[in-house]
């Protein structure tokens, strides 16, 4: 009987897989003592290759027209702010960006709950796709405030971008800013904008952001504090090792489990001296959120082209401007320092540092 329940399970399970692309990710915030902001986030797309790994330099003056169902008729801008942002399947724009004034734009999968506004030709002139709203905060605003403020002016409106993957875009956003301000956007009911304070800083995908902050409720005994050893004679029982104060942390990589994980993480972080410090150590926190593909994907259906579910992982320094990345083809930590480009006079351009696709190895053997 039991075996039979666990093949039905096992059946089951595979199917929704199979039905169910993993589109995971999981975000962070870290503040260091010398009042550095760094956010950061792993970026999984297990439909195959999107890319991530290929960053968007964008100047500033560059003039932007949004997109409806009816074509590139949308809203029309020019951006006031150069910026750097992932890209996916060869489109402007991609999971992460930063702006040269520290504005932090997070784009996170939220199936199932994220609702654009239904299309009306006769707002075309405020309307947009959701990547469109991506590029328009990263280039037309330096802070979370100003972002806020402007959102009335805009119409969200889903748009089917067959080339990105063939995958819905249902998507929630996570910015934030130099100063230390954060908000989470998401668009759900035809179009209803909601906008939340980031629980320690942490995001993942769905349910709606609302539902995580209740879930915490069920992990409010979770401590990084061993537990107390019992004795009931004749036995002394004690922790069996470290950690022992988190016994009950979710380990499965479902969106729930990944915030409740992301926020204990964060919450017991260690003090961090400086920017330098936080962008390593979110680094070795996210590295608790590496997905292998064949952990959610059975084995005759893995994508081709991918080595890892998790494609790229970010940390981006909102108060020195600089962007650090690795990806599944290379995980030596590189950066893009916005400082130290002129985007006035830069061209845009595709960086791809991942050309040949193939990790390094230093052989440190002794003769």
């Amino acid at each position: 009987m039991k075996k039979k329940l666990f093949q039905t399970i096992s059946i089951v399970l595979a199917f929704s897989l199979i039905n169910s692309p993993l589109f995971a990710c999981t975000g962070i915030t870290l503040k260091s003592q010398d009042g550095g902001i760094i956010v950061a986030r792993t970026v999984e797309w297990a439909l195959s290759d999107a890319q991530h790994n290929k960053i968007l330099v964008v100047p500033r003056n560059k003039n932007f027209t949004g997109q409806t169902p009816e074509g590139f008729n949308g809203k029309k801008w020019k951006g006031k702010y150069g910026f750097v942002t992932l890209t996916a399947y060869g489109q402007n724009y991609g999971p992460d960006g930063l702006n040269e004034e520290g504005l932090y734009v997070g784009v996170y999968y939220l199936p199932d709950f994220a609702e654009y506004s239904d299309y009306d030709p006769t707002k075309a002139e405020k309307s947009m796709s959701v990547g469109d709203l991506m590029q328009w905060m990263l280039s037309s605003f330096k802070t979370v405030e100003d972002v806020i403020a402007n959102l009335d002016k805009i119409i969200v409106v889903d748009v089917k971008n067959e080339k990105f993957g063939g995958a819905d875009l249902p998507f929630h956003f996570k910015i934030a800013d130099a100063k230390g301000n954060s908000k989470i956007i998401e668009i759900v009911n035809n179009g209803e904008v909601k906008i939340y304070d980031p629980y320690l800083g942490v995001i993942t995908n769905s349910p709606t952001y609302d539902w995580h902050i209740t879930n915490q409720r069920n992990y409010l005994r979770l401590s990084n504090i061993p537990n107390t050893p019992i004795e009931f004679e004749p036995y002394n029982l004690k922790p069996l090792g470290g950690g022992s104060g988190l016994i009950g942390l979710p380990g499965d990589f479902t969106p729930p489990s990944r915030f409740v994980r992301a926020a204990a993480f964060t919450a017991t972080c260690r003090p961090l001296k400086n920017s330098i410090d936080a962008v390593f150590e979110s680094f070795r926190i996210l590295d608790n959120f590496n997905i292998p593909l064949g952990a959610q994907i059975p084995k005759d259906h893995i994508p081709k082209g991918i080595s890892s579910a998790t494609q790229i992982t970010t940390s981006s320094d909102l108060k020195n401007k600089v962007f650090y990345f690795h990806t599944m083809w290379n995980r030596q930590i590189r950066k893009i320092d916005l400082k130290s480009i002129d985007f006035n006079t830069v061209k845009e351009q595709i960086l791809d540092d991942d050309a040949f696709k193939t990790n390094n190895i230093k052989d440190i053997t002794p003769n």
